[in-house]
């Protein structure tokens, strides 16, 4: 039986796409360029390689090339990967490449800045790579970087196929629209003016940029692989970013559902987990009827390794057999209830979880947030990143209010303030020339950090809850926050207090509480350690880690799921033995964790006394 599902297929047919799916019939006829994007945490990388190891195999040549700031391409591939394509080690043919921003963003600095060493003044010199500093210029090089692979033939000439593992959703987005955003930001320019230095460069690449977009539009050329898993926040986010698609001349997009579950005996957990999956994949009939769809079952081991990628697209899934073997009795950890105490303590400041796309940020601050409302604190509950759907995980909640940094509102109120003020005493001239500097894409990384830095000031009188952005985003952020304070603390006297205060607020363990979020896999994990060793860089603590979505946490007799749980225990102990001072394991919960009385399954009533005393023991 085919594993594809077709645009006319009934929905009950979604509801029963077989285990012996294969992404072969995805294949049959790949265009050059396939972008793979979808929410954080559905797979897009696995479906990404196993595809491109897949077209290897068949003689092809080909690129894989990761545009996520924190890709984990090398791991998957089990190679060392830089900016350059390096050989793939057991798949003839295939080539993999990181587009690392901050690689980027130092090689574009430097073509623009290199040239005048030793021609102008050092104090000059200085001011210029000051000017090209921070997230923007990141941004900047790293689409340059990428355009160049899309616009340019030369820069991919000896591949047949160029397979594109992007950033989650939002990022994905924007990466997808600056094309367009800033060849019309070079066309309509006619001063050079240039968001602080960053676009100096640019009118240089025009012509490739124009390439790039029309290959994104040419679905002989083009396409888009939404890749989601059957759960409704995944398929609302895949239908999103398809119309968003589709609005930027994007139309030639297929879909792969991914990790399709089919329940085995009488496990209640398993039972509940196929059942979410019919029941998302039943309320987005009509969406998922638009486009073609390809099925792939859920696997029993982590996709990590040639061996793992082939067997997704050549092998059939073979079901664990039963085992009466008992998990191996987990370290003691706290539970959610024992995180909120501690965290109530100090009666109010900022909570922010951060972590992979997909591991389930939102859901643990939405239920961090509700719990502490329920306790009678005032509490906001917010987030940075463009495709969070805090609202909807959180419902409502007496004491809980939920706000979002809605990125188009805060540029048009920054662009209204700039104009207000710096452009108050302009002639028409210098207002043209200001007005030109704001159309620049790179004024919403501003006006969105300035936002951030209010919603951060908001702890000194309640509850701040930020569901965060995910990772390589969020990193992007906080460096915007030392760069972008460096550069206008020393030069304005205007400065927002709370935008001064950021970096100490950030950095005070009594002020604020990172709270590491991850699922008890090999990649998240090790994407979640890195980003600890960064965070620490900043000077700044993790207070806990949180292992989300644990089946070793839950009773199952499930063979598929048992051994899912034998498999997390490793990471498990690795989080506990060496990356966390404390460590939250939430278990896999049978109703799905939205709204109050969903969010509420993460606080069970405790069978023996808390443990709060350990929070305040490791403090």
């Amino acid at each position: 039986m085919r594993p594809v599902v077709v645009a006319a297929v009934r929905v009950v047919e979604f509801m029963t796409i077989p285990t012996r799916a294969s992404l072969q019939d995805l294949l049959a006829a790949p265009s050059r360029f396939l972008f793979f994007t979808g929410k954080g945490g559905v797979g897009k990388t696995s479906m990404a390689c196993a595809s491109a190891v897949a077209l290897a195999d068949r003689g092809k040549r080909v690129l894989l090339v990761s545009t996520d700031p924190a890709s984990n391409l090398d791991e998957v591939l089990g190679v060392r990967l830089s900016g350059r394509p390096t050989d793939i080690p057991g798949a003839p043919g295939l080539a993999a490449l990181n587009i690392d921003p901050a690689a980027a963003a130092h090689a574009y600095r430097e073509k623009l800045v290199g040239p005048y060493r030793g021609q102008l003044p050092e104090a000059l010199i200085r001011s210029m790579e000051e000017q090209l500093s921070g997230a923007c210029t990141m941004e900047i090089a790293a689409f340059d970087e990428f355009s160049k692979l899309l616009g340019d033939p030369a820069a991919t000439a000896g591949f047949d196929h160029v397979l594109f593992d992007t950033a989650p959703t939002g990022h994905t987005l924007r990466l997808l629209s600056l094309p367009g955003a800033w060849t019309g930001f070079i066309a309509s320019s006619t001063s050079g003016a240039s968001c602080l230095g960053p676009l100096a460069g640019l009118e240089a690449q025009r012509e490739v940029y124009v390439h790039a977009v029309a290959s994104l539009a040419d679905g002989s050329q083009t396409a888009l692989i939404l890749v989601s898993r059957p759960q409704r926040a995944s398929l609302r986010e895949a239908e999103r970013t398809s119309h968003e698609l589709a609005a930027l001349g994007i139309h030639h997009q297929k879909l792969i559902l991914n990790g399709v579950f089919h329940a085995t005996g009488l496990d209640p957990v398993a039972g509940a987990l196929e059942q979410r999956g019919m029941d998302a994949v039943a309320g987005a009939a009509r969406f998922l009827a638009s486009l073609p769809v390809f099925g792939v079952s859920l696997r029993s081991n982590n996709l990590v390794g040639l061996a793992s990628l082939r067997a997704l697209t050549a092998n059939p899934v073979v079901s664990p057999t039963r085992s009466s073997e008992s998990l191996t009795i987990l370290p003691d950890c706290l539970s959610l209830n024992d995180l909120v105490d501690g965290l109530a303590q100090g009666g109010r400041g900022v909570v922010m979880t951060m972590g992979k796309g997909g591991v389930g940020k939102t859901t643990i601050a939405a239920a961090i947030a509700a719990e502490l409302a329920r306790r009678g604190f005032k509490v906001c509950l917010s987030t940075t990143d463009p495709a969070a759907h805090v609202a909807a995980a959180a419902g409502q909640i007496s004491g809980l209010r939920v706000d979002r940094i809605d990125p188009h509102a805060e540029t048009q109120r920054y662009v209204e303030n700039v104009l207000a003020t710096a452009g108050r005493n302009l002639d028409a001239g210098g207002r043209a020339l200001l007005e030109e500097d704001l159309r620049s894409p790179c004024t919403e990384e501003i006006a969105v950090f300035r936002a951030f830095a209010r919603t951060v000031a908001q702890g000194a009188d309640g509850f701040v809850v930020l569901d965060t952005a995910p990772t390589g985003h969020t990193l992007l952020l906080l460096d915007a926050a030392e760069s972008y304070h460096r550069e206008i603390a020393r030069r304005a006297s205007d400065l927002p207090e709370e935008v001064r205060e950021l970096l100490p607020r950030l950095r005070d363990p009594h002020y604020t509480r990172i709270l590491v979020v991850t699922l008890p896999e090999p990649t998240p994990v090790h994407e979640a350690a890195m980003l600890q060793t960064d965070l620490r860089r900043a000077g700044i603590e993790p207070f806990a880690w949180v292992i989300n979505q644990s089946f070793a946490r839950t009773v199952l007799s499930d063979p598929l799921l048992t051994a899912r749980a034998k498999g997390e225990l490793p990471f498990i102990r690795e989080v506990i033995e060496i990356h966390s001072q404390r460590t939250v394991i939430v278990p896999w919960v049978i109703d799905e964790p939205v709204g109050p009385d969903g969010l509420r399954q993460l606080f069970p009533k405790p069978e023996t006394e808390t443990r709060s005393s350990e929070m305040r023991t490791g403090e």
